[in-house]
C-alpha cells in the first residue's frame, strides 16, 4: 500500500482564493475583450465567492452573507 504525502498549507484557504483572484484579475486584464479574458473573470468570481462562503461558514455566528 502506498503513503499519502501531506502538505501542510502556510496560509488560510480564504487567504489563498483570495490571492489566487487577484491573480486571474490581474491576467485577464493583460487580455483583450473576448472568451478567453470573460472566462479568467469568471474563475475569478468563484474564487472570490469560495473564499466569501469559506469565511461564512466559519464564522462563529453564522451570519447569512451581506
Amino acid at each position: 500500500m502506498t503513503t499519502r504525502h501531506r502538505f501542510k498549507h502556510v496560509e488560510t484557504l480564504e487567504t489563498r482564493l483570495a490571492a489566487e483572484a487577484e491573480r486571474l484579475r490581474e491576467q485577464a486584464n493583460l487580455l483583450p475583450p473576448g472568451a478567453a479574458r470573460d472566462e479568467m473573470l469568471r474563475k475569478a468570481r468563484q474564487a472570490e465567492t469560495g473564499s466569501q462562503m469559506s469565511e461564512w461558514l466559519r464564522s462563529p455566528g453564522l451570519q447569512p452573507p451581506n
